[in-house]
Parts: C-alpha cells; structure tokens; sequence
C-alpha cells in the first residue's frame, strides 16, 4: 500500500497559473483538467478554468489546485454541493489517494466519525472511489483512489 497526502488549493480563477509558478519553483510537470474536458460545455464561462490540477515535481513535491465556481467569501467555513460542483470558502483541503478501494474505504469510516459527508465516496470519471468530508475538527478531506 502506498499513501500519499497532498495540500488542494482551492482557488479563485487562478489555478493554472498559480500552479505554472510553482512548476517554476520547484520543477515537475503540472496536469490539468479543465470544467470543458470534463464535459462542461466551452462555450460557458469558467469552462477553461481548472477543475483537476496537479503538479508533482522530481523531488516528491505535490500541490494541487482548482478553480472554485463562483467563490465568496459570504459565509466562513462553508463546503457543499451545488448543480454538480463543490463550493467552498476554505482556502484549501486536504487530499489522500490511496492504492485501492478497500484502503481508502477505511480511511473515509474513519473520517467521517462525527463528521459531515460533502459528496459521498464512489465511482467518478476519474478515480475508482472519489469523496469529500468535513471532519469533527472542521478539516475538509479529499479521498480518492490512484486511477490504473
């Protein structure tokens, strides 16, 4: 089993180009998903904007980051669902992916002891199990499943 963490940015419009930076800083590749590929029509606004972005640089430095739809800073500590996207005031959350469903299945029952589910773990177009939690303590988790 392989775990790894990773910080999540979630950030107003510039995450391509804050990620590009740190590509810069640190080395590495940066992977990006836009709301388009992933099946918003290109023709709406904030279709180009990210919604999947990583960068993993030679040296083991990880760093995600998307463009949160429509983001306010109207109502503090917020992360919910709506019309399909996660809207957030949290300046970022944290991520782990782990190597199977079974592995991550554990660390999500753990998680969600006391907390609040934002979009329940199972299959994305992605990964073989994605969730988001708010935990007890008011952390916001990213679970998901390394994609074969």
């Amino acid at each position: 089993m392989t775990l790894t963490t990773t910080t999540h940015l979630n950030l107003p419009g510039t995450a391509r180009e804050a990620l590009d930076h740190y590509a810069g800083v640190f080395g590495g590749r940066v992977e990006a998903t836009t709301y388009a590929d992933a099946g918003m029509p290109r023709d709406l606004p904030g279709a180009d904007r990210l919604l999947f972005g990583l960068l993993e640089s030679p040296s083991g430095f990880r760093v995600m980051a998307y463009d949160v739809p429509g983001l306010t800073r109207s109502s503090p500590g917020t992360t919910r669902r709506e019309q399909g996207a996660t809207i957030t005031d949290r300046p970022f959350f944290l991520s782990v992916r782990g190597d199977s469903l079974a592995e991550v299945e554990g660390y999500w029952a753990g998680l969600a002891d006391g907390g609040t589910v934002v979009e329940p773990l199972a299959a994305s177009a992605w990964s073989p199990g994605f969730g988001m939690l708010t935990d007890r303590f008011g952390v916001t988790w990213v679970l998901d499943v390394r994609p074969a």
